[in-house]
C-alpha cells in the first residue's frame, strides 16, 4: 500500500515513516504543495496531509488537485476546520498531538473501506474493477481487449494524470507492437463513443488523459 505524506515537521515525517513502514505500508514524502503537485501523477492509496503548508493551504491544495482518499492531520484543532476539511472529502480529521496506534487504526479503516469498493461509478456508468466489465445504463457494453485495457489503467489511476506515454508504454496491440501516438487517439475516441460520454475521460492537451471517480464515504471522527 503506497502513502504520499504532505508534512514538513521533520520530526513527524520520521515518525510516520517509521510507524508506516514498519507496517508494510510504503511512505513517499512531499515537504510543500509545489512538490506533492510533482507527486500526484504517481498512484497512492491514501493521502495525509498537514493544513498549513510552507507554500500554500494544504485543503486548497486537496480541493484542487486529490481524488484519492485523504486524512488529515493538523495542528487546526477549531471546528470550523474540522467542518470545512469534511465538507471537501476528507475521509477523516485527526488534531496534532496524535497518538501512533490510534492513527495507524484510522489509517487501516479508511483503506479498508476503499478496497472493500469493487464497483466505480460514473454517471450512468459502472465499472466492475474484478471483473473487468462495464456497464452503462446497466446494459454491459463490450469493449475489445485493448480499450479495455487503456480505459482500466486510467481507472486504477483514477485522479491522477495518465501521461500518453505511461499508456503507450504499458499497452502492447495483438501484433506484439506498441501503440503509437496516433493509434492511441483513435482508441481513446472508440471508447467514448462505446460508453456514450465524452465527460469521463478529461484530455490533458498534450501531455494525456484523466479520470475522476469520486465518492464520499463515512467517517470516522
Amino acid at each position: 500500500m503506497k502513502i504520499l505524506l504532505i508534512e514538513d515537521n521533520e520530526m513527524i515525517i520520521k515518525a510516520l515513516k517509521y510507524l508506516l513502514e514498519s507496517h508494510e505500508y510504503y511512505v513517499d514524502v512531499a515537504t510543500s504543495i509545489k512538490e506533492a503537485k510533482e507527486k500526484i501523477t504517481n498512484t497512492y492509496d491514501l493521502i495525509i496531509l498537514d493544513v498549513m503548508l510552507p507554500d500554500g493551504n494544504g485543503l486548497d491544495f486537496f480541493k484542487e488537485y486529490v481524488r484519492t482518499p485523504a486524512l488529515v492531520l493538523s495542528a487546526k484543532d477549531e471546528e470550523k476546520d474540522v467542518v470545512k476539511a469534511i465538507d471537501l472529502g476528507v475521509q477523516d480529521y485527526i488534531i496534532k498531538p496524535f497518538r501512533s496506534m490510534e492513527l495507524l487504526s484510522r489509517i487501516n479503516n479508511i483503506i479498508k473501506r476503499n478496497k472493500k469498493n469493487t464497483i466505480k461509478e460514473f454517471e450512468n456508468i459502472k465499472f466492475d474493477m474484478d471483473a473487468y466489465k462495464i456497464y452503462v445504463d446497466n446494459l454491459e457494453v463490450v469493449l475489445t481487449g485493448l480499450e479495455l485495457k487503456i480505459l482500466f489503467l486510467m481507472l486504477e489511476n483514477s485522479g491522477c494524470l495518465v501521461t500518453r506515454e505511461m499508456i503507450i508504454d504499458k499497452i502492447w496491440d495483438a501484433s506484439g507492437k506498441f501503440v503509437n501516438d496516433n493509434t492511441l487517439s483513435v482508441y481513446i475516441k472508440r471508447i467514448r463513443e462505446k460508453l456514450k460520454n465524452d465527460d469521463l475521460i478529461k484530455t490533458i492537451k498534450g501531455i494525456g488523459y484523466r479520470i475522476d471517480l469520486w465518492k464520499n464515504f463515512g467517517y470516522g471522527l
